[in-house]
């Protein structure tokens, strides 16, 4: 048995959280729940979005499953899943971007995974107002920062069967920062000679991947372009309601749908819980219940497929409640 922090968000976080619990339970996965709420509401009782208990319940259970949380606005607290991968130090952002036969999108046989720096470049948050007509940001790159990331993504690839892993940069025009970047990956791939290795522009890759998506598996970036690309390619396999998410570090992993937390249909019991189910597992794949996993995947795929019982935003009439059923009925 596995004790996993959960954080329910807010939102449509609480609602579809209930949901992704129901479906694990029915499939038997060994898990118990160590729950923190985090989020908008949490700060007006607490003072914070993201309370000490938080991070301290991640660290002892080194495994979490997040539902969208809202961060306040104008409140001087950037963001709770910036701050979240910095005192946890979850350098690895992993977005799976792959096509599930019943979601009509432009693409088909897109299947690639975005593995983005999660620590620095302009997310470090260092700016400065230099007069009230000018302000600066300071992008920070750092070999070991690069050099693990890469390294990350040989590794992953190597573990999931991928054949390709790609830089991207703008080391044409960033030539220290972003060509520091290029110069780790390099060397990391020396090192891997049985993995493909490829350089890309960013601005050519986003060309290209509205082009010919299946081109590309493995894709590893500095944090603002990976920000970027991964939102772009959710969007070549039907948007954010169908992308999962993981931050994973040394000594943790959080795993999360990346869509927000959608305050305008709360308690509505239409919400889409498919990224947050997605994100459930690969939370499974990561604490080894891997039977569990594949069972729940099939299940939803089924759903989806079948067409008949979804959500609006998938192009059905079906509550969150009807959607879950379908998909508990098919395990």
């Amino acid at each position: 048995m596995q004790t996993v922090t959960l954080i329910p968000g807010d939102g449509i976080g609480p609602e579809i959280t209930e949901e992704v619990i129901r479906i694990l339970k029915e499939a038997g996965a060994q898990v118990e729940w160590d729950v923190q709420t985090a989020g908008a509401d949490v700060a007006e009782k607490e003072g914070s979005p993201l309370p000490d208990r938080v991070i301290e319940s991640i660290k002892k259970n080194k495994v979490a499953l997040k539902a969208p949380v809202t961060t306040p606005i104008g409140k001087g607290f950037r963001s709770v899943n910036v701050a979240l991968r910095k005192s946890l130090d979850l350098y690895a952002n992993l977005r799976p971007c792959k096509n599930i036969e019943g979601i009509k999108t432009r693409f088909e046989k897109v299947d690639l995974v975005i593995v983005r720096e999660n620590t620095e470049d302009l997310y470090a948050g260092i700016e400065r107002q230099i007069d009230e007509d000018t302000a600066e940001s300071i992008k920070i790159i750092t070999r070991k920062a690069s050099t693990r990331i890469v390294k990350f993504a040989f590794e992953y690839a190597i573990k999931n069967n991928r054949k390709l892993v790609t830089a991207v940069s703008k080391a044409n025009i960033c030539k220290l920062s972003d060509g520091l970047f290029l110069e780790c990956a390099r060397e990391v791939a020396k090192k891997y000679p049985q993995i493909e290795y490829k350089e890309i522009l960013v601005d050519n890759l986003c060309m290209q991947l509205v082009q010919k998506p299946e081109q590309f598996d493995v894709l590893v970036l500095p944090n603002l372009y990976g920000d970027i690309v991964s939102d772009l390619c959710a969007g070549l396999i039907g948007g954010l309601g169908i992308a999962q998410g993981a931050n994973i570090g040394e000594n943790a992993a959080v795993f999360e749908p990346v869509h927000g937390s959608a305050p305008d249909i709360k308690g509505q019991n239409k919400a889409n819980p498919t990224a947050l189910i997605l994100s459930a597992i690969e939370m499974l794949k990561y604490i080894n219940q891997n039977d569990i996993a594949i069972k729940i995947e099939n299940a939803l795929f089924k759903t989806i497929k079948e067409g008949s019982i979804l959500t609006p935003d998938l192009g059905g009439i079906s509550s969150t409640k009807e959607y879950t059923n379908a998909i508990i009925r098919n395990l």
